[in-house]
């Protein structure tokens, strides 16, 4: 293990996922999943997929988010240890993504130890251009929702890339994520 808690096999500190491995395994040894609001009686659907996007390997998540039934999310979320334990991410200035997109709003969402219900979470947005882009999101700069409980980077569990909270047309290509300083 490294400082940050990822594991030693990753191919550069910090990295969480480079897409170097077979789908759907992150570097870190856990595995991407598809969560839709259906788990909680919404009717989004989506799907996720490992593929080559303008070039590049991705994550590509698409669906159409909607809002019936109290819907409204379509998320691809990673545990970032492979057992669910959590990672001290203390070291680490916040989260970088290397997204390709429709040009929509996405937020980048952070479960902890303290997050205990669905719907709470650390949320930070961005929007994801249809060129390759480099989004930095500072620790700093998430927001807590829905939980009283400040953000405790050594108690970081699980990322989610998210496309929530109105009907629309999701189309996120995800090409690394990683920790940076």
């Amino acid at each position: 293990m490294t400082d940050s808690g990822i594991h030693a096999a990753q191919t550069a500190p910090g990295v969480i996922d480079d897409l170097s491995r077979r789908e759907p395994e992150a570097t870190v040894g856990s595995r991407w999943e598809l969560v839709a609001d259906t788990v909680m009686g919404g009717c989004s659907d989506g799907r996720v997929r490992r593929e080559t996007v303008q070039g590049r390997p991705a994550m590509r998540m698409t669906g159409r988010v909607r809002l019936e039934n109290n819907g409204g999310f379509l998320q691809i979320a990673l545990n970032l240890r492979p057992d669910g334990r959590t990672v001290d991410a203390r070291g680490w200035t916040g989260i970088a993504l290397d997204v390709l997109g429709n040009g929509e709003t996405y937020n980048l969402h952070l479960r902890t130890a303290d997050v205990q219900r669905p719907w709470q979470s650390y949320r930070h947005g961005f929007t994801a251009a249809p060129a390759w882009t480099t989004v930095v999101c500072p620790f700093t700069d998430f927001a807590a929702h829905r939980i009283d409980a400040p953000l405790d980077l050594s108690r970081l569990r699980r990322i989610g890339l998210v496309a929530i909270g109105r009907a629309f047309d999701a189309d996120l290509a995800v090409g690394g994520v990683r920790f940076y300083r």
